[in-house]
């Protein structure tokens, strides 16, 4: 229309004392699922900037730029059921006393890569062993070695975790499925650490038959997870590890991981860097001698295991403004054995997006988890950091030091 008949402002709201705009960084930490009355507090940034003194806004639009340097030390951006990383702006218009005044916010998202390449050894392959003695049909006695190895120590979105177990089943009993699992556990700092446990990726191998050595060799496609640590927060932990279990007789090894954001460059000198050698003192060639005293000698024979199934999705995208160059899946690869389709990730992320209706999956099977770490459960003690379990052997997720 012409200018005679454009909106105008009632006189007691187009006068204002200042226009402001706020920047903020802080983590927030809650008891309770979902909760935004945080219990714990920290801030990153708190910066406030005055766009305009007092004055008169006419009808019409009117822009006010602005400038705000992030701190190197502001963390990345994450969203979990008991906390978050969030950072913001405020913008407001104040207007004179009772008037009302005018507010708005808009979360901006922080991505703080991580560098594989700055943690030692991550470029080593990462490999545990236990062995499980049991006994079965009342008189005998028998044992398990269960044996896991990935290819590296630390992995980026996108990129396919090779795994190989070794099973040498030294018992006349067939073993239960092995799985192997991806978990995510995120430790919330509130009155006492709050333990959040997932399963972000299975894959199901078949059983073992009895006195068989056998081979499975998979791979898991890291889904849209934040990184491992979360640097710069104190509140909120981040740990990845691969579990590989067998149900039956009930035995399990962890592998902690790191997640980041810039790929390990790193090549091992040994040529075979997805199938790492397993040194010979793993796998006897024969049963212990309480084992043949009991059961006879049985040569055992090698066998490879077949996969039986996986649990993976497409993944939830990332927030906007949030990419990783590194991942792309053509479409004639999504469905090929060596491209797998990405998992669905059920775990706690990066504020995102779902593209329409998203369900999870439930996994191929029950997980073997050590009962002191329920999910929302609350040990006393803090599980083991990523340095002290890779500094013991016989490190787990139920090793409290």
């Amino acid at each position: 229309g012409d200018a005679g008949k454009k909106p105008v402002l009632q006189s007691f709201s187009n006068l204002y004392n200042a226009i402001k705009v706020s920047c903020i960084g802080f983590c927030g930490v809650s008891n309770k699922v979902n909760d935004t009355a945080w219990t714990v507090e920290e801030q990153y940034f708190n910066s406030t900037f005055s766009l305009a003194d007092k004055g008169v806004l006419t009808a019409g639009e009117h822009s006010f730029p602005f400038q705000f340097l992030l701190p190197a030390s502001a963390p990345t951006s994450f969203e979990g059921p008991f906390g978050k990383v969030v950072h913001q702006i405020k913008a407001v218009i104040d207007t004179p006393r009772f008037s009302k005044d005018y507010k708005c916010n808009k979360v901006f998202y922080v991505l703080c890569p991580l560098n594989l390449n700055a943690i030692p050894e991550i470029e080593q392959p990462n490999t545990l062993s236990v062995t499980k003695k049991f006994n079965y049909k009342l008189v005998k006695s028998g044992s398990v070695i269960l044996t896991a190895t990935s290819d590296l120590k630390g992995y980026i979105v996108g990129q396919v975790i090779q795994l190989r177990t070794d099973i040498e089943n030294k018992s006349g009993r067939d073993t239960g499925a092995v799985v192997a699992s991806l978990l995510q556990k995120v430790a919330y700092k509130s009155k006492r650490w709050i333990y959040d446990l997932r399963t972000i990726a299975e894959v199901e191998g078949s059983a073992v038959k009895a006195w068989k050595h056998a081979e499975w060799k998979e791979q898991i496609l890291v889904p849209a997870l934040p990184q491992s640590i979360l640097q710069g927060c104190t509140l909120i932990h981040i740990d990845y590890y691969i579990q590989v279990s067998l149900k039956s007789p009930e035995v399990s090894v962890t592998l902690p991981i790191y997640i980041g954001n810039i790929a390990v460059n790193s090549i091992p000198l040994s040529p075979a860097r997805s199938v790492p050698h397993i040194p010979s003192a793993v796998v006897p060639s024969a049963p212990p001698e309480e084992e043949e005293a009991a059961s006879g000698y049985h040569p055992m024979d090698n066998v490879s295991i077949p996969t039986k199934s996986h649990s993976q999705q497409q993944p939830f995208s990332y927030a906007p403004g949030l990419s990783f160059q590194e991942v792309r899946l053509d479409s004639d690869q999504t469905g090929s054995p060596n491209h797998p389709t990405l998992c669905l990730s059920t775990g706690a992320t990066v504020p995102y997006y779902a593209e329409g209706t998203v369900v999870p999956v439930p996994t191929a099977s029950s997980l073997i988890l050590p009962p002191e770490y329920s999910t929302w459960g609350y040990p006393y003690e803090a599980p083991p950091s990523y340095e002290q379990s890779c500094s013991s052997a016989n490190s787990s997720l139920s090793n409290g030091n």
